[in-house]
């Protein structure tokens, strides 16, 4: 049996998405920008796209800028957001759990001369409200945080930071990295108070190299890429129309029967984590350790758990689960496929030996049940002998 639980990192692409990918490569191949039919024919795709994905939002078609991906998406509302607000000042609020794709362009602003106030998090990963609240300043011009984080799966609280960051500064503009939510969770932006908000089609069984910015009207925002202004100006550079078909048909399957794959998310975590349990010398890390009741997912995302396994290094249980069909992750494979010691964890408290036996599985709607009772079985055959062979 095969079990793909590395969804966290990339997911599968939808029959449906690889169809209408191949036509837009093959078939209506033409630039959108052109003004013959081929131009117009690939026009169609971008603007079927931006309806379906702004009916996921509630927002305008006009409010979302199509990227390269969530990375690409982060950069352009991070530092696009600080170079269009300078004259309202240079400070910065951040998490100590974010993805590179966010904290880099916030070092790099720090490098610039911006402030960046860096919130610490709890042994769950949640931030502190009254941090934030106090992180607050006259001359802060962007808070931005993950929705849920990519390693640990835990929820942070963006609708209460939403509602602290217009009391205490209303100019101030909130950027939510949705990377790992959107797809997950039903996030209408404008209703929370969500100024900017990263997503990525990979992570939602549509192709890699395609994302989008949702840009809320009238904020003020700077390109980072320069050329022939296309979508607004804010984002220069042909259309990559099969990316961008692909991602449109993602997101539209993401949200069909949406309460039904959401509850069977949450029916694979309950299985594993009950499984888990079982296991000596296994720690659930983040929000999901403390699941009891919540269907929904509101502490923690239905589709991540990051576990610490007790004598047995994750990249040694990493390759031996390969070895009987099972795909997970030693950590965030999005930054590189170097091992490096995790922010996210350190965060929230894991010390030594914890920081390097930590495993995270992923679920997909692809994913069936008795590929979690696989999984847990092989675990058992599989950790009583690995830890034999762990130097102490």
């Amino acid at each position: 049996m095969e079990a793909y639980f590395d969804n966290s990192a990339t997911t599968k692409c939808s029959e449906q998405v690889k169809e209408i990918m191949v036509r837009a490569f093959m078939e209506d191949y033409g630039n959108p920008s052109s003004l013959h039919r081929k131009g117009m024919e690939a026009e169609a795709y971008i603007r079927t796209a931006r309806e379906r994905i702004s009916r996921t939002l509630k927002v305008s078609e006009k409010e979302l800028i199509f990227t390269s991906g969530g990375t690409e998406a982060d950069n352009l509302a991070i530092i696009g957001a600080a170079m269009a607000n300078r004259r309202q000042g240079s400070h910065l609020i951040t998490t100590r759990i974010e993805h590179p794709a966010v904290s880099g362009p916030m070092r790099f602003l720090e490098e610039q001369g911006c402030s960046v106030t860096w919130l610490s998090v709890d042994s769950q990963g949640r931030i502190s409200l009254e941090e934030l609240a106090n992180a607050i300043r006259p001359d802060t011009v962007l808070v931005s945080m993950m929705y849920v984080n990519n390693e640990i799966g835990t929820v942070e609280p963006v609708e209460e930071a939403a509602r602290i960051i217009r009391e205490k500064n209303p100019a101030a503009l909130f950027h939510v990295d949705a990377i790992q939510a959107y797809g997950k969770f039903v996030i209408h932006p404008k209703k929370i108070g969500i100024d900017l908000m990263s997503v990525s089609g990979h992570k939602i069984h549509g192709p890699k190299g395609a994302g989008f910015l949702f840009v809320k009207e009238k904020t003020k925002l700077k390109p980072i890429l320069f050329g022939g202004g296309h979508q607004w100006g804010l984002r220069s550079g042909t259309e990559n129309v099969p990316g961008i078909a692909g991602l449109g048909q993602a997101a539209l399957e993401a949200y069909e029967e949406f309460p039904q794959k959401q509850a069977h998310l949450c029916r694979l975590r309950s299985l594993f984590l009950e499984g888990i349990s079982e296991l000596a010398g296994a720690r659930v890390n983040g929000a999901a350790g403390a699941f009891t009741e919540d269907p929904a997912g509101t502490s923690a995302a239905p589709h991540i758990v990051s576990v610490s396994f007790d004598k047995v290094r994750s990249e040694v249980l990493l390759h031996a689960l390969e070895e009987r069909g099972i795909y997970v992750s030693a950590g965030s494979a999005c930054s590189s496929n170097k091992p490096v010691v995790s922010e996210t964890l350190k965060a929230i408290g894991l010390k030594g030996q914890q920081l390097s036996s930590t495993v995270r599985f992923s679920f997909s709607v692809f994913n069936k049940e008795e590929e979690i009772v696989y999984c847990i079985q092989t675990l058992k055959e599989l950790l009583p002998m690995l830890s034999r062979y762990t130097r102490h």
